[in-house]
């Protein structure tokens, strides 16, 4: 299993960085997850939209999911058209994204796969188990499992015992920290910080601990601070092309 990050950034994308996006690729199936605003672009540096085998959406907000739009005409558009991508994402959580093109050739380009987050169910090659965890919008954090190794995604999430269920031994735990310390009063039940995802990556027992979805002009050096007073394992925090080659 390999993790290739597209981009990281929160809420919205810098000059340097797109938001979430997220190829994880095994046995040659890849697995776009979270094609957040600019995903796109950075995609094409590694694959073709073509190429692509599935989508899973952790939520709705738009800096996880705006990019479907553009990769679904790549495909409807390519001649010959490709064949109905599989789009697996909460239920009703891509009905604003998939009305942009209503009445289109897009309209044929998509398998959406619609769950509740709780469910399990497989994904190619992956078995994906999720969890309903706090946000804004209802959110699906993810464990994807395959020959045995163990990949861990929060999407964007506020502090729940659920998160160290879902990377209880993951080889690598990839987790929303869009504060550094502390996380504002309004914003505590929806988010975490640095710190806090350092702490959920020990309790997990993690092996490897990616943070996510840093506020714009957040620095990077801070974060990896700020979890590393509760995490001993390595850390880093997601940058476009940074790739991680899972056991």
């Amino acid at each position: 299993m390999r993790l290739t990050v597209l981009g990281g950034s929160g809420a919205w994308p810098t000059a340097a960085q797109a938001c979430s996006g997220y190829l994880l690729v095994h046995q040659g199936f890849r697995l776009l997850v979270d094609p957040g605003f600019a995903v796109m672009p950075r995609l094409q540096e590694h694959t073709s939209p073509a190429a692509v085998d599935a989508v899973l959406v952790s939520h709705g907000h738009p800096d996880h999911c705006a990019d479907l739009a553009p990769l679904l005409r790549a495909r409807a558009y390519a001649d010959p058209p490709c064949p109905r991508l599989a789009v697996h994402a909460p239920h009703g959580a891509l009905d604003a994204v998939l009305a942009l093109d209503r009445g289109s050739a897009v309209d044929g380009a998509w398998d959406l796969r619609s769950f509740d987050p709780g469910d399990a169910f497989p994904v190619g090659p992956f078995l994906a188990e999720t969890r309903r965890l706090p946000h804004h919008v209802p959110n699906a954090g993810l464990r994807l499992t395959a020959a045995g190794t163990v990949f861990a995604y929060t999407g964007d999430t506020g502090p729940s015992p659920h998160i160290t269920e879902l990377a209880a031994g993951a080889d690598l735990l990839l987790c929303e920290a869009t504060f550094v310390d502390r996380v504002p009063l309004l914003e505590a039940p929806y988010l975490l910080s640095a710190e806090l995802a350092g702490r959920y990556a020990a309790q997990a027992g993690a092996a490897r601990l990616v943070l996510t979805h840093l506020w714009p002009g957040t620095s990077p050096a801070e974060a990896e601070r700020a979890a590393a007073t509760s995490f001993q394992g390595p850390t880093t925090v997601a940058r476009p092309g940074l790739t991680v080659p899972l056991p």
